[in-house]
Parts: C-alpha cells; structure tokens; sequence
C-alpha cells in the first residue's frame, strides 16, 4: 500500500528545491521544476501516479484558464495584426517544417509525420504565463500581445489534431455547442453570479469557476478532446471580469502556482527517459533544431515587421518557441491511438521538453526586455516602460488591493 502522504511530501520537497535553485539563479521556477522532475525520475525513481496525474491534470486546466484570463480584451483590439500574425506563423512553419523532416528525411509514416508537426507546432502557454507572471510583464502590453499569440498558435495545433485525427460524432457536435453557449452566456451571467455569492473565506466564486472548467473539460474529454482548449476559451471571455477583481485572481493564481502546477511540471520532465533519449539523441538534436529554426523562420521577421525592439523581437520569439501542455498531448494521443509507437513518442516528448528549456533560458538570461529599451511608433514604447517599473512582487501586491 503506497503511503501517500510520504508521495506528496517528496514531490513538494523537489518543487520547494526547484522554488530556491530558481530564485537563487534567476531562471523562471517552471522550467526548473522540468529539470528537477527530470533527474528525480530518472535517479530517484519520481514516477507520477493516479492522483498526482489528476492533480498536475487540473493544474493545467486552471494555469491555462488564468493564462487566458490575463489577456486584456483593450490590448487585443489594439494588437489584433501583431497577435493573430505571429500566431499563425508561429504555428504554420513549424507544422510544416516538422512534419516535412519527419516524413521525406526520418521515414515516419504520414501518420505518425503528422503528429510530429502538430506535436512540434505548439507554444507552450503554461511555461510563457508562469514566466509572465514571474517577471510582471503579465502586466505590459507586449506580454499582453505574446500571450495572445501563444492562444493562437496553439488554437491552430487544436485545430489541426481535430480535424486530422478527431471523430466526427455526436459528442463532438455536443461538445461544440455547449462550449459556443458557454462563451456567450458566461460574459454575462458571470458578474451576476458572483454578486450574489459574494466574497467569503468559503472562497464560492473559485468554487465556481472550477466547476465551469472541469464540467465542459469532462464533455471535451467526452467528445476526444482536451481539457485545457474550453479553459482556454473561458478564461479569454471572462477577461474582464477578472481584471476588475484582481483578488479574485491573486487567489487563484496562488493556489494554482503552489499546490497544481509543481505537480504539472515535475511531472513533465519526470516522463524523460535519459537513456532512451542516448539511443536517439541525434534525431531529438535535429528535431529541436528544426523546430526552433522554424519558428524563427515564422516569427522575427514578423517582429520587424511591426516594429518590435530589438530585445523584444528576439525575446517574443524565443518564448513562442516553447512547447509543453499541447506538445506533450500530442504526442500522447498520437501514442495512445497508435499513430507513432513508443521510440517516436519518447523522441517527440523529448523534444518537447527540450523546447520549453532551451529557448525560454536564452529569452530570460540574454534577451530579457528588462534591458535596454528603444523608441518606436507602435506602442510598444509604453509597454517597455512598464516592464521596467513593474515587478512580480508589484504585481502580487497590486492584486491584494
């Protein structure tokens, strides 16, 4: 019989360690918790079970959900060209890239060379808003306009994995109507609901949303999709009504980012399996550089285009390089549905993983905006500026007011 409590206390002893190697080397705390989850699988047995998976599966869901809450609806009217532009080429040229090198150059079966660029399309919004929030720059426009960014790529992958593979039933036609109503109807019952409720140590209005995501993840999950896409959606609809009651969201932020997410995170890196990446080093190699090459292919030049800083170009491009929540569902449907076998699932979640380290550690050590900042004629300007006077610490405080 395991003893769980003696489970949880080793997970949160390597999620408290990932919390103080991050603070103490200044790199955000969700890629350490990867790294972390990585060697306590592979050297200390870390393996997740039954309810360490339900756990790390809601963190996602919630993360995703507050991902899509930060997104200023103002800023996307604004920003509508930079976002949907970078989005789509941030997941058009990879789809392409990927899936070309895996089925001309590898030999993967067109299947399975689907899955790839799907796979390896992704932007991981889970690592960019745990870094957004990190850093504050949640807060400026230019993290407004990234994230938005990110819903569109992996809205893209969504898309794509549903109309490759999905089954086209009587689930999915419920599933899709429910969601259409919920984003209708949410914007506009939501305030009223809350006011009735009101504010209680109780927490109902958290219990609330939580109801709200997991019952239309429960019919995404029905109709073979994925939970995270209707969390998504919710969050982006209800916006504003987040952003007016910033206590609202600093309470679930909170307990999203200290019981859900380290779960979600040491689980991921604790699914690498160091030796069978030895056996296929060269080919995950070549698919994170691929990948990577890809997106930048797609997105830097779009960051010129609308007049980006220098800094802020290569650091927006860095960060829609990464992949992890979509990237790693991929692989597993692909897996789970027989469209790739275990060696290309390994290689793929490998390379997702590698994808939401590498890039996001050059953004944050080398290009961080916080630097210099330069004039231009698009607004950016302005978000610069708060990126320089906002800190997360700022941030927090300013939601408990």
């Amino acid at each position: 019989m395991e003893n769980n409590l003696l489970i949880a206390m080793t997970w949160l002893i390597l999620a408290l360690a990932a919390s103080l190697i991050s603070i103490r080397i200044g790199v955000s705390v969700a890629l350490v918790e990867i790294l972390v989850g990585t060697l306590g699988g592979n050297f200390i047995g870390l393996h997740p079970n039954d309810w360490i998976n339900v756990l790390a599966g809601f963190g996602s869901v919630v993360l995703t959900f507050l991902a899509g809450a930060e997104l200023d609806p103002k800023v996307l009217r604004r920003k509508w060209k930079e976002s949907l532009g970078i989005g789509f080429a941030s997941f058009f040229a990879p789809f392409l890239g990927a899936m070309a090198y895996a089925y001309w150059v590898a030999g993967w079966s067109p299947e399975s060379s689907q899955i790839a660029g799907i796979a390896l399309s992704t932007t991981s919004v889970a690592v960019v808003y745990a870094v957004m929030v990190e850093r504050g720059y949640n807060q400026t426009e230019l993290g407004q306009v990234i994230l938005a960014a990110c819903f569109i790529t992996d809205l893209g992958t969504v898309l794509a994995l549903g109309l490759l593979f999905a089954s086209y039933d009587l689930w999915l036609v419920v599933f899709v109507a429910v969601l259409a109503l919920s984003l209708w109807l949410l914007p506009r019952t939501t305030p009223w609901v809350f006011s009735r409720m009101g504010s209680h140590i109780s927490e109902p209005e958290t219990k609330y949303i939580l109801i709200v995501l997991f019952g239309l993840g429960a019919l995404s999950m029905a109709a073979k999709s994925e939970a995270v896409l209707p969390a998504y959606l919710i969050g982006m609809v209800l916006a504003p009504v987040f952003l007016a009651n910033r206590t609202l969201a600093q309470r679930l932020r909170v307990m999203t980012f200290t019981l859900l997410t380290p779960f979600y995170f040491l689980k991921a890196g604790a699914l690498v399996n160091l030796s069978a990446m030895t056996t296929s080093v060269v080919l995950i190699g070549i698919f994170l550089a691929v990948k990577i090459a890809a997106k930048f292919i797609g997105v830097w030049p779009l960051t010129h285009f609308f007049r980006f800083g220098k800094r802020e170009g290569m650091y927006t491009t860095l960060l829609m390089s990464t992949g992890l929540t979509f990237g790693t569902i991929s692989s597993l449907y692909g897996l789970s549905h027989k469209l790739i076998n275990q060696t290309q699932y390994t290689i793929l979640v490998t390379v997702v993983i590698l994808s939401a380290v590498v890039p996001t550690v050059f953004a944050e050590r080398w290009f961080d905006p916080n630097g210099k900042a330069e004039k231009d004629e698009e607004g950016l300007t302005d978000s610069r500026k708060e990126i320089k006077t906002v800190s997360p610490a700022a941030v927090f405080k300013k939601g408990e007011n």
